[in-house]
This record gives structure tokens, sequence and C-alpha cells, in this order.
């Protein structure tokens, strides 16, 4: 997987997860005030992308993620530690 493929599957998960126009999706959107994702919604999307990439994602790695790129750049991260 390469970080566009992550990020259309992230897109499809924010998409079809919380009925977000994938034209309002962009890499620099932010989670919480573009995108109004709340606290559970956040961990909806970390359930989601464990089962998807088949690793467990620590909280401290989404502690910091604000934006469509930095949850791409995690599940990259993840995705290589493989």
């Amino acid at each position: 997987m390469d970080k566009n493929d992550i990020y259309q599957e992230i897109v499809s998960l924010l998409v079809n997860l919380f009925e977000l126009n994938a034209d309002d999706i962009t890499p620099e959107s932010r989670l919480y005030e573009d995108l109004e994702l709340d606290s559970i919604d956040a961990v909806d999307m970390v359930v989601h992308l464990q089962k998807r990439v088949g690793r467990k994602i620590s909280p401290d790695t989404f502690k910091s993620v604000r934006t469509v790129q930095h949850v791409v750049v995690a599940v990259e991260q993840l995705i290589e530690e493989q």
C-alpha cells in the first residue's frame, strides 16, 4: 500500500462512516474543525483502520493527528513496521 492507496482508503472510510462528501476531503482537511469529527468518531476511525492494516494503533500515535495527511502518515508508518 502506498501513500495514495492509504489516502484513498481513508477518504472512503470517512465517506462511508461519517457520510462526508469526498469532494470536501483533502490531505489538509482538519479532522475536528473542517470535517467536524468528534472524539468518538476518531475512535471509530482508528478501529476501522486497525482492522484494515491488521495492527493495533497506539493511542499515542493518534494524539498528534490533526489532518487527513497526518492519518495517512501514521498508517503508513504502521504498515512499514510490519
